[in-house]
């Protein structure tokens, strides 16, 4: 079951000049993110048992397990590296709960970390973003049912499922629509034992608040989500769902700014650059 106890954990990267690619694993259980004891996060093994892709790096002189690190000394990178990364098409109220289940694949490569840009390229079309409460996976699952669902989560993250308009109409699939590099923003962390059904969800565009709403508003539930997916697919530790966005969005441009709010969690920002 998940952590009863409320706990922030995230993948970071030193800054120092030789960090290269590490990354590490750290967990802060503050309940004030701002405070002091909130930006003092401590050293901790995987929480992904059984990927590789999250076994994070090896132990280094400040770097080891139960090591303290200051929020000054690494950035957040986006919460796991994973193999599979899941949408929810139609996912919004009663409307959304009328139809059956449906899913999206994103590309594992489209997913990028707090203050990485979206990339715009040439053509694109309208592309906006949707804050959406995103299941982070903890343990390798199959078939799981509405009484056992919440044994497979880790916590909840921020996703950002940024979606090109026009090519959701050429595409039928989605797949050029929502799975562009850089096109899946997500973090900055994990935090475990929240129960998901009831958040604020809202997006800040050029430091204008848009209509917010909750997950409450969500068609479909994470329960429900979970024993979905996993009736045809198996899901990995470190595998990201992202649930479905019932607020209101703005057309993304080359040089906004796009910050994605989720109660409970916190904030995701991301700014936004046109590419060739």
């Amino acid at each position: 079951m998940m952590p009863k106890i409320a706990r922030r954990i995230a993948r970071v990267r030193p800054l120092s000049e030789d960090s290269g690619d590490e990354h590490f694993f750290v967990a802060n259980d503050a309940p004030d993110f701002d405070s002091e004891a909130g930006r003092a996060w401590t050293v901790i093994d995987s929480p992904f048992p059984g990927s590789p892709a999250n076994a994070g790096s090896a132990p280094r002189r400040g770097w080891a397990a139960g090591g303290t690190v200051d929020e000054g000394s690494f950035i957040f990178l986006a919460p796991s590296v994973p193999a599979n990364v899941l949408g929810m098409a139609h996912n919004t109220g009663q409307a959304g709960r009328d139809l059956p289940p449906q899913a999206f694949h994103k590309a594992a490569t489209s997913v990028v970390g707090p203050g990485e840009a979206i990339e715009l390229g040439p053509g694109v079309g309208r592309v906006d973003p949707e804050a959406e409460l995103t299941i982070v996976i903890g343990r390798k699952v199959r078939r799981l049912t509405l009484g056992n669902a919440r044994t497979a989560v880790l916590g909840f993250t921020i996703g950002n499922d940024v979606s090109a308009r026009d090519l959701q109409q050429s595409d039928a699939l989605w797949i050029s629509a929502k799975s562009q590099d850089t096109f899946t923003p997500a973090g900055p962390w994990i935090v475990t034992g929240l129960n998901g059904a009831d958040l604020a969800i809202g997006i800040r565009h050029n430091g204008a608040e848009l209509k917010s709403a909750s997950t409450a508003d969500l068609g479909w539930g994470v329960d429900e989500i979970l024993v979905y997916l996993t009736s045809f697919m198996t899901l990995h530790p470190g595998d990201l769902v992202l649930t479905g966005f019932p607020a209101e969005c703005a057309r993304l441009s080359a040089g906004d700014t796009v910050t994605c709010r989720i109660e409970g969690i916190g904030e995701l920002t991301n700014p936004v650059v046109a590419v060739d």
